[in-house]
């Protein structure tokens, strides 16, 4: 199962919206074959590791196939995984945990059994979440799973107090940042950042046959046309005002404009706000997992007001910076209770930097139990 995990991460970058799924045949100590999901549209991991194994010349006879997720049981872009190996006929499958996708939810696993195949189930459960959050959140809780990319000092800051943040860390950290991009569906950022630091939001600083999409929240539909995140390639602007002539001015380059408010525009309010929740509905809906965000003070505080991060990921240089912008803005507190709470699951060194990731741990739990069946 070791291996078949090793294998879904070698894919990290791949299949989305599909999860990342590997698959190891065995008899006995002897790998047989082995694959891992390929681009959307094309082979699962089990069927390529019964290609692996045919163009090996074997058989599945006595075999054990082991695979990070439920294998499928219905028609989507392919055939269903359960078929292939119940044509296969090995003697047990094993895999990690179910699939949340109400598609499957156990039917692979009753389909197995069926047939008169051995099945286990919830080896390496833990290890196999970690590489599907996002898939495992948008079929259980309607949104995607979310992580917050922040370079800090170590008195939190993220920028000087005139705006200056190019660079807090070394460029080790800043290529450690570009996976976080490359694993996501979507990278988010919100129309202050567009207007300081014209951004272009892709992946350049590791190698990925596919670049995530592009998103900027922009509640007064104020983003220049020649912005550079503009490029040609899809970006979806979130946004609280309707300007029918420039979403058509834009949509001929590829944006997408979507409309959601935070309720009615007041006077106090005239240009209304991005409702964030609703915001990542629709992200879940068109076919979203993971969402990188990289955004500034103001978003960052607004999306943790809203209850939409499940994680944060932080780097912090060695440095004290003084007077200038934190983290996120977080109104003052009067009870420690109320503070926002994560825990940390990794540290880890880039350079002179360090790299931390925290959780929020209700929200990890909560995906954790819709993975194993009542």
């Amino acid at each position: 199962m070791r291996q078949a995990l090793a294998l879904a991460e070698s894919a990290m970058y791949v299949p989305s919206p599909n999860p990342r799924v590997g698959c190891v045949i065995v008899r006995g100590s002897q790998i047989l074959g082995q694959g891992a999901t390929q681009a959307v549209g094309s082979h699962h991991a089990e069927v390529m590791a019964l290609h692996d194994m045919k163009a090996r010349g074997f058989d599945a006879k006595g075999a054990t196939v082991f695979i990070t997720l439920e294998p499928c049981s219905h028609h989507g872009r392919t055939p269903p995984c359960v078929d292939a190996l119940i044509a296969a006929k090995p003697d047990r499958v094993v895999f990690a945990h179910f699939d949340p996708n109400p598609s499957v939810a156990g039917r692979g696993m009753r389909a197995l059994r069926a047939a008169g195949i051995e099945v286990a189930v919830g080896v390496c459960a833990d290890q196999a979440l970690e590489i599907n959050p996002g898939f495992v959140s948008r079929m259980t809780r309607g949104v995607p799973y979310v992580w917050m990319k922040v370079a800090s000092s170590l008195d939190g800051r993220t920028s000087l107090n005139n705006g200056v943040s190019q660079w807090i860390t070394g460029p080790q950290a800043r290529a450690d940042g570009h996976h976080w991009r490359a694993r996501s569906c979507v990278v988010l950022t919100g129309i202050g950042t567009v207007r300081t630091d014209n951004p272009k939001m892709n992946v350049r600083h590791v190698a990925t046959l596919r670049q995530p999409r592009r998103a900027v929240i922009d509640p007064g539909f104020e983003i220049a046309e020649d912005a550079a995140m503009l490029d040609g390639n899809e970006v979806i602007i979130f946004t609280a005002t309707e300007r029918a002539d420039k979403a058509a001015r834009l949509a001929e380059r590829n944006v997408h404009v979507v409309l959601v408010p935070e309720g009615e525009p007041t006077v106090a309010r005239p240009r209304g706000r991005v409702d964030m929740q609703a915001m990542m509905h629709w992200l879940a809906a068109h076919d979203t997992n993971e969402v990188h965000v990289e955004a500034g003070f103001g978003l960052n505080g607004a999306l943790l007001a809203a209850d939409c991060v499940d994680e944060l990921v932080v780097y912090m240089a060695p440095t004290l910076l003084g007077a200038g912008k934190g983290i996120a803005d977080v109104p003052a507190l009067t009870h420690l209770e109320d503070a926002h709470k994560f825990e940390f699951i990794d540290v880890k060194q880039f350079g002179a930097d360090m790299r931390m990731r925290l959780r929020v741990s209700a929200h990890w739990r909560t995906l954790m139990k819709s993975i194993h069946l009542p």
